[in-house]
């Protein structure tokens, strides 16, 4: 059996469903090594900023 799909949405965007953590640091310079610890252990990231 296949995968049921989707109807898209009004703009034509097909919605995916996504799971994330978020994780604060410190400082700018903080965010920089966990981001590096993580990418390296094979993690797909996101840098944001707010």
């Amino acid at each position: 059996m296949g995968k049921s799909t989707k109807p898209l949405g009004k703009n034509g965007y097909k919605y995916r469903e996504q799971y994330g953590v978020i994780i604060l640091c410190r400082d700018a310079q903080d965010q920089e090594q966990l981001f590096n610890k993580l990418k390296a252990q094979g993690y797909k990231l996101r840098v944001v900023t707010v």
